[in-house]
């Protein structure tokens, strides 16, 4: 049974940063998906290593150096949930920024990579509603009739995780992790070693951390 739920586990992350640097993560959001249902929703402050946060970002998000002084920094966060991620699959919106966040903020505190296969769900959004003018997450809330508070992380991966469910029903593929099958995706990698991209060729590298 265990064996089961980790082949079928599937996660939405977003993570907001305290300033440009990629591995300076000030909040993340999870929304976990089964059955073609969100069915918990996590969101936790994280206490950046060198506390600098850019008049730039806090615009966007919101997020204070005194919202998070008693924040647990980024490896205590992640050990609450390190086993959900083993093995997940996992999805983003723009998934490109969310994980090398994820990376920057690993390399950073010198921990191994979780071992777990990930999603754009933008380049899915792109296939799936070609029609829409723009592919980011507001537009797709809107387009999808959903509520929505930008720049929010558990928000954010909220949507990320309906908008997945609602592509996943207009392909006619059975779970999240099917899709890239059906677009000639080819979907992340994180594991110990390093890391892969997603990529929608058929033939991709590795990266070695």
């Amino acid at each position: 049974m265990k064996q089961r739920e980790s082949l079928l586990k599937t996660i939405a992350i977003d993570f907001e940063t305290a300033n440009e640097e990629q591995g300076s993560a000030c909040s993340i959001g999870l929304a976990w998906i089964e059955d073609g249902e969100i069915v918990r929703v996590e969101e936790r402050l994280i206490r950046p290593k060198d506390m600098r946060f850019s008049p730039f970002n806090i615009a966007v998000h919101g997020i204070r150096p005194a919202d998070v002084e008693d924040a647990p920094e980024f490896p205590d966060v992640m050990e609450e949930f390190i086993d959900d991620f083993h093995g997940a699959t996992m999805i983003a919106h723009n998934a490109a920024f969310d994980f090398s966040v994820m990376r920057a903020s690993f390399d950073k505190y010198r921990q191994s990579y979780p071992d777990l296969s990930y999603l754009c769900s933008v380049k899915i959004a792109r296939h799936v509603w070609p029609q829409l003018a723009s592919h980011k997450l507001n537009v797709i809330a809107h387009h999808l009739q959903l509520r929505f508070v930008h720049h929010n992380a558990a928000e954010d991966a909220v949507v990320c995780a309906a908008a997945s469910i609602a592509a996943a029903r207009a392909l006619r593929v059975d779970h999240i992790r099917d899709m890239p099958e059906k677009i000639g995706m080819v979907a992340g990698r994180l594991t110990c070693a390093g890391y892969q991209t997603v990529s929608l060729k058929k033939t991709v590298g590795w990266r070695v951390s």
